[in-house]
């Protein structure tokens, strides 16, 4: 956990609150926080030095004198952000308010290895760099979405499947020295669930936002607030043992998990044993929208297999919505197989007010959620950039 996460209070959480519109003056952040009056002032005095929120006009009475407005700057102070899966990176810059510029993808491998695919994201991410700052905009660091397990503190990555090389690769500090700036690394289904909280659902304070893409993950959104658990693997629901996988091998060298039969990988290797041409995601949606009935059996089926493992989340963790991301997201079927079995195996008491929903952010929520994660660790206490005050 972030050190700006540890602290209700911060400076990050000042600049989220007014991001956000939960606050819009120094009184409703005393409201909001129950902190001193003194201490908001301090808080937002620094934020506004470091050119990260502004204050001006006047907002409605409230039977005192009229309180000044607090406001994100547009466009002034971006993160650089890179969404990476296993077979592409998404790439762009993140602003305050949330507003993403400059979005891009292309095509690349992480199974190469480490060296080559940081060496072309460092290349794109400085180009990105060199295009805001001719647009005017501050760069104060970077945000990456990494398709496997990250140690939080360190920025390493830790085991992932199918990508040989990886394991204990700094890539926090690697991508650092060669950007010169300041990077922030997680976990790809983690800065999903920041950019949906964060774009779509910033009220809830509690939810679960699963990637169903090639690979399978979750992020938790607890109190308003990422929770990675202990060392970062909190929401890793790919390799829960499930009956339908019985003793079918996985990636991670274990038998029986839910990868093994409800991801993307595991589909398209499927419909190939059935003589069906598919070699992504991409594949299986056109398949099902095609209206082919293997592919469409497959994915309900998976549809059924993610279900009954969140069925056990949602009954333990009780969240507001469960969101449903990643690329096979966008198929009808396996939203509503999940939705099925979670209102069949929950409590009703947990699924009386449940929203499940698919992502609606599209491909940008994790991008949107890396450049917010690198935004709030930059605006923690102490954490402050020297940057020029953006210009309104």
């Amino acid at each position: 956990m972030t050190a700006a996460e540890e602290q209700p209070g911060s400076a990050a959480h000042v600049l989220e609150l007014v991001a956000t519109g939960t606050a819009r003056s120094r009184a409703d952040l005393v409201r909001e926080l129950g902190l001193a009056a003194s201490t908001i002032s301090a808080r937002v005095q620094e934020l506004v030095d470091a050119g990260l929120l502004t204050e001006s006009g006047e907002g409605a009475s409230r039977g005192g004198r009229r309180p000044r407005l607090l406001r994100v700057p547009d466009g002034g102070t971006v993160a650089l952000a890179a969404d990476l899966g296993s077979h592409h990176i998404r790439t762009g810059a993140v602003g305050l308010t949330g507003t993403g510029f400059d979005i891009d993808e292309c095509v690349l491998d992480l199974t190469t290895g480490p060296e080559p695919a940081v060496g072309l994201l460092a290349e794109r991410l400085t180009a990105l760099a060199g295009r805001q700052r001719a647009a005017g905009r501050t760069v104060c660091g970077a945000g990456i979405g990494f398709p496997g397990p990250v140690d939080p503190a360190s920025g390493r990555v830790i085991a992932p499947s199918r990508m040989p090389g990886w394991h204990l690769y700094e890539l926090r500090d690697r991508l650092a020295g060669l950007l010169g700036l300041p990077v922030v690394v997680d976990n790809d289904a983690n800065v999903l669930a920041l950019g949906e909280h964060r774009a779509a659902h910033p009220s809830l304070r509690h939810l679960v936002v699963v990637k169903a893409g090639r690979g399978i993950g979750s992020g938790v959104i607890s109190h308003g607030r990422l929770y990675r658990g202990a060392r970062g693997c909190a929401g890793d629901i790919s390799h829960v043992r499930v009956d339908a996988a019985a003793e079918r091998p996985c990636s991670c060298g274990n038998i029986g998990c839910l990868e093994s039969v409800a991801s993307g990988a595991a589909i398209a290797t499927a419909l190939r044993a059935q003589g069906i041409e598919a070699d992504s995601t991409t594949d299986i949606l056109r398949l099902v929208e095609d209206g082919e009935p293997h592919a469409t059996t497959l994915v309900r089926q998976a549809g059924r297999h993610i279900g009954a493992v969140l069925g056990v989340v949602v009954n333990f963790f009780n969240p507001e919505a469960v969101v449903l991301g990643g690329a096979l997201a966008a198929a009808e079927p396996l939203v509503a197989a999940v939705r099925g079995v979670l209102y069949e195996r929950c409590l009703p008491m947990a699924t009386s007010e449940l929203a499940i929903v698919a992502a609606s952010c599209g491909p940008d929520a994790g991008l949107l959620g890396a450049g917010h994660a690198a935004l709030r660790e930059l605006a923690t206490d102490g954490g402050l950039p020297a940057l020029p005050v953006a210009r309104t």
